[in-house]
């Protein structure tokens, strides 16, 4: 007579439900984690002040060559320059990452971006250009100021700055119509603050600096 075999028994894992939540609470994690760093990275200020740049151009322009020349302008001062200024301080070790995470080198870097926004305000009154890229231009230079003095102290954050201006300056110029796309401004600050890169008071000092400088600058050349 033949042993009767053994009933397979299927191979214990670590399946219980307990293990299984905590997996799936890693990986929402990780999503909402990146979820946040991609809004980050989507609406990093100087892609913000790129995009106002394009749309006050197209607002504003002249003619077709006019645009294409305002346009130009925007990306070389607001997007090119200080990507290209961050990448030679990033390789040059003078930051340690590229979101400039500690203080004291964010404070030297923004040196470098009031001299590019600065260039910029100068260049675009020489030029004549309308008067609300004026008006956009010479409060980027303040701000940055503002920022960069700010920032010996306290990591002000720019992006809640980057995404609260230039959507106080279209509500200024264009009444309520860019009011569909204002959801992305509380998202990037929830962005900042769950990713821990600023504390929720330095979300809200970046957004007042965005408010009041925008606001300020508007009125000083009677836009607002």
């Amino acid at each position: 007579m033949l042993p009767m075999r053994e009933t397979s028994r299927p191979v214990a894992h670590d399946t219980a439900p307990g293990a299984n939540r905590d997996v799936i609470i890693i990986r929402e994690h990780r999503a909402v984690a990146e979820f946040a760093r991609a809004l980050s990275t989507i609406f990093n200020p100087f892609l913000c002040a790129t995009a106002l740049f394009v749309i006050l151009s197209h607002a504003f322009s002249a003619s077709t060559l006019h645009f294409w020349e305002l346009s130009f302008a925007g990306i070389l001062f607001y997007a090119l320059a200080p990507v290209i200024t961050i990448f030679y301080l990033y390789l040059s070790g003078r930051i340690s990452d590229f979101d400039m995470s500690n203080r004291t080198e964010r404070s030297r870097a923004f040196l470098t971006f009031v001299g590019i926004d600065a260039a910029a305000a100068i260049v675009l009154s020489i030029d004549r250009a309308p008067l609300a890229i004026l008006a956009m231009a010479w409060g980027y230079t303040f701000a940055a100021a503002a920022i960069m003095v700010i920032t010996h102290w306290w990591k002000i954050s720019t992006h809640a700055f980057g995404i609260t201006g230039p959507f106080v300056a279209m509500y200024l110029l264009f009444g309520l119509a860019p009011l569909p796309y204002v959801i992305v401004v509380p998202l990037v600050y929830w962005a900042r603050v769950y990713l821990r890169a600023h504390t929720l008071a330095q979300v809200i000092g970046g957004a007042a600096l965005g408010v009041i400088s925008t606001v300020a600058v508007f009125r000083l050349f009677h836009l607002a």
